[in-house]
């Protein structure tokens, strides 16, 4: 289940009548063990009274601070006290795609360092350890003065935010973010520890940890070592970690309670039935278009050959996991019995505002949210600037030269001082850049770019300059030198000044397009704003209904989930909560040991060695989603037993609803991650290493 930044996208609290699922937005603690919960707002009382289990603060912050976040979109834990960090081989994948050479193919063949020399540095990863969250709603909402038009408020809004994250910076020297939550009525400052030397520990081939390949995917029994290996550094050294989570003797048990700390990306519980509507009819659909093309698109561009095929896997394998994921996820909205029960729970609380004099002031906020999805609705499809990495460096470029004659407190969020090194992390990586897939995606991003504007479009006509979608970008990518990590460095540095004096031919796209991209950002600002002050006045009218003792939607920041390990029926069938390392072989001889059911010539040679009977993957009943990718799986002592990998298909709806009936998180057992490190990969100095 890997977590695509294209589409990262809050919280209330409704209960389904039949009591299977929450369905708009914060989780009531009555409904099964549903919630992904803010580490600074836990439900103790619940899994009390429920699991005869009750975190203590040491507890909850040791959790904390041994989690660990991926910027390139997923999380892990730290596993030793000599910085190991452990995650999902899927989440690794962007690092592992671009250390690997077509005559070193490290995703697909595998790696793994016998020393410290040997760690492979990573070009532009950035890890995040959490280390304290701080409310400052008073502070952020106190910027927007009544009487403010929704670009006001934004603007306001965001210049406050810049302030307190700047400030914050400048104190501690930990990045700082100032994240939204319940949808606009809580602001947390989240301040993390950053990580970014970090190095290739260990990796399996890509053959067993996606075993099974697209097919397989979101289904379950499984059979996947999606785990991988890394290191972080501080002054070229191993870094020395005081948090860190222990092996579990013998890993997840059945029926044991376990606990997810990670990041999951984003979920859309607090959706009004309007907004809820707008996904399913007009979002989702075009989504899923856009996805199946752009799936295709790779698929052909990697019949060309093999090295063609190694170069497009990575954004591959997103693609057809996010249509996989989006599939899911329209599924369940199309579902009328859903629709229904949220609508008729929706307008219970309505009642309930409109005949409270107190709550009266929060009756319009469901009627603004219905008139936003209709400008959604206008704008979708619509877009300043066209695909490509080569691009999106050109453009980021232009607008930070802009960005930077302005005022922080003015300036875009991508854009303020304190995500600054992120930032350039990511402008100047060295990470190698395909000049034929680059022409590819950004050939078919002009095409698609004719194809919603219209051909007659004065923007269509600039951006061709007379020349078909492929002449034209063949013509633009030509011109430009920004594959070159010294010229865009170059160019940052000259500012404003060398930007307008550049002849590069992306450079001068870019500024073309720039007033329309700006044009569109404002207008989606104001969107924003709109909703989100809409949002704010549902859940502070949930919050006098039914109390403030919920979690609020997922924001790709650390929280914590729990449920057990649990089995399930389908098709009037009992699926096991376990599968074994001996059932991945008979899975392969199933499917007649073809292609992606073949396993790695490695586990072959090893049979013998491996005890078969091992736990390989399991299944709980944690509430997760995108984005909780590589997150541990732990037991009441804060033992590692697992690490979350995926979701089975059941699981899909859980964007919008959770449901425990056959809805479950996937994950590696730990015990099948030591028995294969010691007996497959000779790898059992490492093993050792783990939870010390």
């Amino acid at each position: 289940m890997n977590l695509n930044s294209l589409f990262v996208r809050s919280v209330a609290r409704f209960v389904i009548l039949a009591g299977a699922a929450v369905i708009a937005g914060a989780g009531s603690v009555g409904v099964a063990d549903e919630g992904m919960w803010l580490f600074n707002a836990l439900p103790k009382q619940h899994l009390k009274e429920t699991h005869d289990f009750e975190p203590t603060d040491d507890w909850s912050k040791h959790v904390m601070l041994s989690s660990v976040r991926f910027n390139s979109g997923g999380s892990a834990s730290f596993v030793s006290s000599t910085g190991l960090v452990l995650t999902n081989h899927h989440v690794g994948a962007d690092t592992l795609h671009k250390v690997s050479t077509a005559e070193n193919n490290v995703y697909r063949d595998g790696f793994y360092a016998e020393s410290w020399d040997q760690e492979i540095p990573a070009p532009d990863l950035e890890l995040n350890q959490l280390v304290s969250i701080e409310d400052v709603t008073e502070r952020v909402n106190g910027a927007v003065k009544p009487g403010m038009s929704a670009g006001e408020a934004f603007a306001a809004r965001r210049a406050v935010t810049s302030e307190i994250e700047k400030e914050s910076l400048d104190s501690t020297g930990f990045r700082s973010d100032v994240v939204t939550l319940f949808g606009g009525a809580r602001f947390h400052l989240y301040r993390y520890k950053k990580y970014t030397d970090v190095r290739l520990v260990w990796a399996p081939e890509a053959g067993i940890a996606f075993f099974g390949g697209d097919a397989d995917n979101f289904e379950y029994p499984r059979y996947c070592l999606d785990v991988c290996i890394f290191r972080v550094y501080e002054d070229g050294k191993p870094a020395a970690i005081e948090h860190f989570l222990k092996m579990s003797d013998n890993g997840a048990a059945d029926g044991e309670l376990v606990f997810v700390s990670g990041n999951p990306g984003r979920t859309q519980r607090i959706f009004t039935s309007a907004a809820l509507k707008y996904q399913r009819d007009r979002y989702l659909p075009y989504v899923l278009s856009f996805l199946h093309r752009r799936e295709i698109l790779f698929q052909q561009f990697g019949f060309e050959g093999a090295e063609q095929k190694r170069r497009a896997k990575d954004e591959l394998f997103g693609l057809q996991n996010s249509r996989k994921a989006f599939t899911g996820m329209i599924r369940g909205l199309q579902d009328p019995g859903f629709m229904a029960r949220k609508i008729e729970a929706e307008d219970q609380l309505r009642k309930q505002v409109e005949a409270d004099p107190e709550l009266r002031q929060y009756a319009d906020a469901w009627q603004a949210i219905e008139e936003v999805q209709a400008r959604k609705a206008e704008l979708l499809g619509q877009t300043g600037g066209l695909a490509g990495q080569v691009y999106n460096i050109a453009s980021t470029l232009v607008l930070m030269a802009a960005e930077d004659q302005k005022p922080n407190a003015e300036r875009m969020a991508q854009f303020a001082e304190a995500g600054r090194q992120s930032l350039e992390m990511q402008l100047f990586s060295p990470a190698p850049i395909y000049p034929d897939l680059e022409l590819t995606k950004f050939a078919d991003s002009i095409a698609l770019f004719v194809e919603r504007r219209g051909g007659d479009h004065p923007l269509v006509q600039k951006i061709l300059a007379g020349k078909g979608p492929q002449a034209r970008a063949a013509e633009l990518m030509a011109g430009t030198k920004l594959m070159d990590v010294a010229e865009r460095k170059k160019l940052a540095e000259g500012g404003q000044a060398a930007i307008e004096a550049s002849q590069d031919t992306m450079i001068q796209l870019a500024r073309m397009l720039e007033p329309e991209t700006r044009r569109l950002q404002k207008i989606n600002e104001e969107i924003a704003e709109t909703e989100r002050q809409a949002y704010a006045q549902v859940a502070d009218a949930q919050f006098a209904v039914v109390g403030t003792d919920t979690y609020p939607d997922a924001t790709f920041t650390l929280r914590l989930a729990f449920g057990t390990v649990k089995g399930y029926q389908e098709n009037g069938q009992p699926v096991p909560p376990m599968t074994t390392l001996g059932g991945a072989f008979q899975h392969e001889a199933n499917h007649g040991q073809t292609d992606p059911w073949e396993l790695p010539a490695k586990w072959h040679a090893s049979k013998d060695k491996l005890q078969l009977d091992t736990p390989f993957n399991f299944v709980c009943t944690a509430d997760i989603i995108g984005g909780n990718s590589g997150s541990p799986v732990i037991n009441r002592d804060a033992e590692l037993v697992g690490v979350i990998f995926d979701g089975n298909i059941q699981s899909l709806t859980s964007d919008y609803f959770y449901s425990d009936d056959v809805a479950r998180a996937v994950s590696v057992h730990s015990s099948a991650v030591l028995e294969s490190l010691r007996n497959v990969y000779g790898a059992g100095k490492l093993a050792k290493e783990l939870g010390r």
